[in-house]
């Protein structure tokens, strides 16, 4: 990439006095806009912030790249700032950073997975280069500095002499920027320290830069900057190692490079297809810490899962609406018009994929915890949890233990598997035996034990409690019954607690005796709060408060409510359950319970879009919904950003500390 096309004289303003970081990105913004670059400045100045807010753009020596990516770029390009004065409240990686040199990237959104990272990290390397970054500096005037971009000269790695080869992999949760600013920021303190680093990106793009035999061979060590889990780790068999979160080296690369040669966690050690880093030195990752990264890494193979689900089940029911047969969709494969037909299977393939959410979700959370034989126990405890075991064991009213079955079986599975592979030791000859029969038949029986034992009962006891409990409160109170209905069914998003609730209120109107109300209400009333919420957060507190994978989810899940499927909101209660599900049970209580005060009556089992007009008083229906709906985006929306605040200030602090 020629980073002079990036951008012209025009965006290249040198020698200006600005006080602050908003008026620097301000006066660049205002460049870009004149230039074409940008269509609204008000739209590219909160992208901008609102990356700010995430992670440092400062980086040292004066530089700061701050970058956006949003609808109102019309094209890649950069505008430069060079100060006069220094802005010393930028937050940069070295927190002696006092910023005078400004590179800000516009980035369309279509492009972020591409352009994006191509032109962060082709800069970030380019200005690691001495000359380079002097010729920018030194540069009379923009002409000058235009024709030093144009004339970029890259450090000769054959004219480099390195003591020894360090291999890193680095990968982030959403596999965006900090995957590839932390391999960055090895690369230079390699470069400083006379070691050779060599990275592998494991971003948004797969696998970048994959490590050769060779190189793997003549590396001394291995540092693994991950919030993920580490695909294909086997292959660096017996070379000690460093695992630390992927933003440690934007802080601390030459203290990890002396580390991992020096005082190294340990070696991994693999037999055959098993993997397993033990520690020589004990050295182990925190256990809160290690579960937290298994949750993060199945909720980021999930997505995909219950996003291809959502779109098969979506189109399939908003076409079948508009051919007026949305409330055949049961029968409509029965039918023999082969439109319809066609319809109808697309909305039962969209109903199986859903059948895989739990079942892919924890076999990656044992992944993460224990390599590849994690996959398989994991994958069968997340068939329990979805209940697949009762449709093939023909078990009637079998109830399924849901999200907090796959969570408990997923890690379960993980950590055994681990134990086991750690505990085992055979023969050399018999090695094959371990990874190909005794750990999938060893951790897959503990799997079948638990559930069989422990959580199909706990969960299914629960059910009947619930159930009993539900159905002895009658309907004395209607406010009292529907607030208990609509609890229940937000609790767990068609787990076994929201059955119970589902089945004991279709009943009682079946019989006449109690509407659906308040059932119906909080089927869609948390999928679509969750969504909303993931987009008003940079309206209301200026800034994101969820990470990328989550704002993905979330646009699918105001969809996926709106045609009554509420599992769009399950990566967000297995992310912060203790957030997510007091909130959904508040704002549905809330919602159902307002509609219901107000007029509001439906009878029929129908929460989707097109039930509503089957709905008696349909502006009290709605107003409930909208105001379950704004409680639960609102709510998520300042307890996550006064949390965020919160460790901000807690590591602001910490720094201080360090300084002083």
């Amino acid at each position: 990439m020629n980073l002079a096309n990036m951008t012209n004289k025009n965006l290249i303003m040198l020698d200006l006095n600005v006080c602050t970081k908003e008026e620097a990105i301000k006066l660049l913004i205002d460049k870009l806009y004149s230039e074409g670059v940008v269509s609204s400045q008000k739209e590219f100045f909160n992208t901008v912030m609102e990356r700010e807010a995430h992670s440092p753009t400062g980086l040292e020596k004066g530089l700061a790249i701050p970058h956006g990516k949003c609808e109102s770029v019309n094209k890649a390009a950069f505008a430069v700032a060079r100060l006069n004065n220094k802005i010393s409240d930028w937050e940069s990686i070295d927190e002696n950073n006092e910023v005078d040199l400004i590179f800000l990237l516009a980035i369309p959104k279509a492009e972020e997975g591409s352009t994006h990272l191509k032109l962060l990290s082709e800069l970030s390397v380019s200005l690691m280069n001495e000359e380079f970054y002097n010729s920018l500096r030194t540069a009379k005037d923009s002409k000058e500095f235009l024709m030093n971009l144009n004339s970029e000269k890259k450090e000769s790695k054959e004219d480099k002499t390195y003591t020894k080869t360090v291999l890193a992999i680095t990968a982030c949760a959403a596999g965006i920027a900090h995957t590839y600013m932390s391999a960055e920021a090895l690369e230079k303190a390699g470069k400083k320290m006379g070691i050779k680093v060599i990275t592998e990106k494991q971003g948004a793009n797969g696998i970048e830069d994959r490590h050769t035999k060779v190189q793997i061979e003549e590396a001394a060590g291995v540092i693994f900057a991950s919030d993920v889990a580490v695909k294909n780790m086997e292959r660096y068999q017996g070379k000690q190692f460093v695992k630390v979160r992927v933003a440690e080296p934007l802080k601390n690369a030459e203290k990890l490079l002396t580390k991992v040669l020096e005082n190294p966690d340990g070696k991994v050690e693999v037999s055959n297809e098993e993997v397993a880093a033990s520690s020589d030195s004990g050295a182990k990752q925190g256990i809160l810490k290690e579960m937290v990264e298994a949750v993060m890494t199945g909720i980021s193979y999930m997505i995909p899962v219950i996003v291809a689900a959502g779109l098969m089940m979506g189109i399939a029911k908003l076409a079948a609406m508009g051919l007026g047969q949305i409330d055949n969709m049961d029968t409509l494969t029965q039918s023999g018009n082969q439109l319809y037909a066609l319809l109808g299977y697309l909305d039962k393939f969209g109903g199986m994929i859903f059948k895989f959410i739990y079942p892919i979700f924890a076999a990656y959370v044992a992944y993460s915890i224990a390599d590849r034989p994690g996959l398989v126990p994991g994958f069968m405890g997340g068939a329990f949890a979805g209940g697949l075991h009762f449709t093939f064991w023909g078990v009637e009213g079998g109830v399924p233990s849901g999200f907090l079955g796959a969570l408990i079986l997923g890690l379960v599975s993980g950590y055994v598997t681990k134990f086991l592979n750690e505990k085992i030791k055979l023969n050399k000859n018999l090695q094959a035996m371990k990874p190909m029969f005794l750990l999938p038949g060893i951790s897959v029986l503990v799997v079948f034990l638990l559930n069989f034992y422990l959580v199909d009962p706990i969960f299914g006891g629960l059910n009947g409690w619930l159930s009993n409990v539900i159905a002895s409160f009658g309907t004395g109170s209607t406010i009292a019954l529907t607030a208990i209905i609509a609890g229940c069914t937000a609790f767990d998003l068609g787990g076994p607690i929201n059955k119970a609730a589902g089945a004991i209120a279709i009943g009682l109107a079946a019989d006449s005796i109690f509407p659906l109300t308040g059932r119906v209400l909080a089927i869609v009333i948390p999928p679509i709060g969750l969504g909303l919420a993931t987009v008003l957060d940079k309206y209301i507190v200026k800034r994101r408060v969820f990470d990328e994978n989550l704002r993905v989810v979330g646009n699918t899940s105001i969809l996926l409510g709106l045609i009554a499927i509420s599992e769009g909101a399950i990566p967000f209660m297995l992310k912060n359950p203790l957030i997510t599900i007091p909130i959904n049970v508040i704002g549905a209580i809330i919602g159902s319970t307002t509609a219901v005060m107000l007029g509001a009556v439906q009878w029929n089992p129908l929460p989707a879009i097109w039930g509503w007009p089957l709905v008696e008083n349909l502006w009290a229906y709605i107003l409930g919904l909208v105001v379950g709906c704004m409680f639960i985006a609102l709510a998520n929306i300042f307890i996550r950003f006064y949390l965020i605040k919160k460790e901000e200030a807690k590591n602001s602090d910490d720094s201080m500390r360090k300084i002083s």
